[in-house]
């Protein structure tokens, strides 16, 4: 049986159920021959109570990155992650991530080696409905024209709150109790969470080098009440869209609000859940639709990235 320590940056809802899915995959990993060992887990108070399996190593000392096999990172954030994880992925090894932000504004720091297989990041983008792995492999033989998404679950939550006759500010509110936005909200309302989750989509598709600062970004803060239901009443439902399509020689990428026909996939079959409306001229229209934030469904991804490592499957490599 071979070891193979694994380290945690971050240890918030995802990060602890990372650690439990680990556990829980136990027998798995064993199956293929090997035993997770977490060797650290990078807090900023390891005195905090928090839901993690009995002998979790929590730490605010990083060291023990040297340690380790492959590094997941759970933390969020750009600066400070990416000053951990520099030197990790110098020295050849792996890294695992969520963090769609540090992937979005720091690609130049990062893409020799997502080039290199050493980034895994299928959470990063609809986090455990997988979008990337297929974007990454098998739609490649297909040529790619245009895709539209609904990638943000609390400007989700507002507009569906807003068709139910709630203002903006009570559904904005709302989300904020219930833990889906956060305080300020303006990544996910302003539409930059979504801009940044774009930008890591185009990299598969359309330009290995898709700049986020290109994407033209609109959020939700404009929309009214009675635009939602002045929508409604056409027989139309206004969503948060991504969208990714070739304009003359290059390729537009824009987030916005935008009136789509009951009719349209990202209104019945992906209602309620994050989706994305990839179309291709050889593969036809594909949609994909389900969980696109959590705890555990993101950790599904990073545990199942961690799975394909230890299998030897390289990481999501971009366009070259």
């Amino acid at each position: 049986m071979r070891t193979v320590t694994v380290g945690l940056l971050g240890c918030g809802t995802v990060g602890q159920n990372v650690l439990t899915l680990i556990e829980r995959r136990a027998a798995i990993f064993a199956d293929l021959g090997v035993r997770i060992e977490v060797a650290g887990v990078l807090v900023r108070d390891p005195g905090k109570p928090r839901d993690c399996p009995p002998g979790t190593p929590l730490t605010a000392d990083p060291a023990f990155l040297q340690e380790c096999g492959v590094v997941i990172e759970a933390m969020g954030g750009v600066e400070r992650p990416l000053a951990l994880l520099h030197p990790y992925l110098r020295s050849g090894r792996p890294v695992i991530t969520a963090n769609k932000a540090l992937l979005a504004e720091r690609w130049d720091d990062l893409r020799e080696y997502a080039l290199n297989g050493k980034l895994y990041y299928e959470a990063s983008v609809m986090a455990g409905t997988p979008v990337i792995g297929p974007m990454s492999t098998v739609l490649r033989a297909s040529t790619f024209t245009r895709l539209q998404a609904v990638l943000n679950g609390t400007c989700l939550y507002i507009l569906n709150q807003m068709e139910g006759g709630k203002s903006y500010e009570q559904a904005l509110s709302e989300a904020q109790a219930l833990g889906y936005a956060e305080d300020p909200p303006t990544l996910d309302v302003g539409g930059f969470d979504t801009a940044h989750k774009l930008t890591v989509l185009a990299r598969f598709c359309a330009d290995g080098n898709f700049r986020y600062e290109d994407v033209e970004v609109q959020g939700i803060e404009g929309v009214t009440l009675d635009d939602v239901q002045a929508a409604r009443a056409r027989g139309e439902r206004i969503k948060l869209v991504a969208e990714l399509a070739r304009e003359g020689d290059s390729w537009r990428g824009r987030v916005s609000p935008q009136s789509l026909p009951d009719s349209h996939a990202l209104c019945n079959g992906g209602a309620g859940r994050n989706a994305m409306v990839y179309e291709g001229e050889e593969c036809g229209t594909l949609l994909f639709a389900g969980g696109g934030a959590g705890g555990m469904v993101t950790a599904s991804a990073m545990v199942g990235d961690l799975l394909d490592w230890v299998i030897g499957f390289p990481g999501h490599v971009p366009l070259h």
